[in-house]
Parts: structure tokens; sequence; C-alpha cells
């Protein structure tokens, strides 16, 4: 007797798939187990669908469930409260600070808090006062306050 895959089977799939997006957040696994559900809603309503027209059926709604979170979230995204959260270099635009080394060369070094970080800015000599104006990857972009 062969394999027949039920409604169930898809069902516990698609539970499968949410526990994976449960434990590995990655906000991905989460369509592919709406599209195994629904595939099993289907196969409950149609118990005569084959498998090919199952898998196929997956597919076609895992990509569909994705293009169309997709297009929900560009046309809506997240706003937080706190965009710099994550992004420690970038709380510190604005904040006017003292040299601690010298700007040669169009480089030089600020102390923040509890870290030195690398600074780009026209030269000048240390304990001028500089405000941060940007920042590329790890080195602040400064400006001279007269």
């Amino acid at each position: 007797m062969p394999f027949v895959i039920d409604f169930w089977h898809w069902w516990i799939f698609a539970v499968v798939l949410v526990t994976i997006e449960i434990l590995a957040p990655s906000f991905f696994a989460l369509w592919l187990g709406i599209a195994a559900f629904l595939t099993g809603l289907a196969l409950l309503l149609f118990p005569q669908l084959g498998w090919e027209y199952q898998l196929m059926l997956f597919a076609v709604l895992s990509v569909l469930s994705i293009v169309m979170w997709r297009h929900y979230y560009l046309k809506n995204p997240i706003v937080s409260d706190q965009p710099n959260l994550n992004r420690r270099g970038a709380q510190y635009i604005g904040r006017t600070v003292t040299l601690s080394a010298p700007i040669a060369d169009g480089v030089g070094k600020i102390k923040l808090d509890d870290s030195t970080w690398k600074v780009r800015g026209p030269d000048c000599a240390a304990g001028k006062k500089v405000r941060i104006t940007g920042l590329d990857n790890v080195v602040f972009t400064v400006e001279v306050i007269e």
C-alpha cells in the first residue's frame, strides 16, 4: 500500500515550520508554515488532490505568501521608537567631543565613554572640540567647532 499524504501531514509540517520560526527567528519559515497549513486545508476540502498538485500548490503558496509579505512590508515599514538601539556609533552623531589625538592627514582619534574611535576631518590639534557629523562603518566624520 503506497504512502498517502493526508491533510494532517501538511498541518504537522506547518507546526514544525512555525516551531522552527519560534526557535530560530528568521521570519521566513513562518510564511512556509502558512503555505503548508493552506495546502492542508486545500487537501481537506479536495481529498482527491494528487501529491504532485499538493507540492505545486505548496510551492505556489510559499512564493505567494513571501511576495505578499514583502509587498506589505515595503509599504508599511516597521517604525522603531529607538532606531539607533543596536547601532552604537549612530547614537553619537551630533555629539560634541574633545580630540584625544590630533587629526593629522585627515585622521585622528577621540575618546567616547569607554572606547576610542577613529575620526576623519580637517587637520587640527589635540584638545580641540569637534562635532560628530557622520559615521562610515566605524570611523566618525567630524567638523571642528570654532
